[in-house]
């Protein structure tokens, strides 16, 4: 009996966990770098590692096997639901800057 009511009782536990209460709020959580298309207009090819760092703020991934690839990643969240996700990959050779990739840039390629 006693093992009856342990087992009917972690079912319904988790029962809870995987529908969720309802009227719960959850918030949306950002996190990560904002890179809006106007801060990716600015970047020019040639512009030095600073001045991409002025424009776009510290990166959220420096590689440590590959120092002249810098990645910008954002997702804004609510729960467990994505709402938006963006990503922007910027190249650097001998420090200068030679590529900027990702959804930003395409969407400034496409404009």
């Amino acid at each position: 009996m006693r093992i009856a009511f342990i087992v009917f009782a972690l079912t319904c536990l988790s029962a809870c966990s995987a529908v969720g209460f309802p009227g719960v709020y959850r918030i949306d959580v950002e996190q990560g770098n904002i890179v809006t298309p106007d801060m990716v207009e600015q970047l020019e090819p040639g512009m030095s590692k600073r001045q991409v760092r002025f424009i776009l703020g510290t990166p959220l991934v420096e590689d440590p096997f590959n120092k002249d690839r810098w990645d910008y990643a954002y997702r804004k969240s609510n729960g467990l639901d994505i709402l938006s996700e963006n990503r922007l990959t910027v190249i650097f050779e001998n420090d200068v800057l030679v590529e900027v990739s990702g959804d930003a840039a395409e969407d400034r390629a496409g404009a």
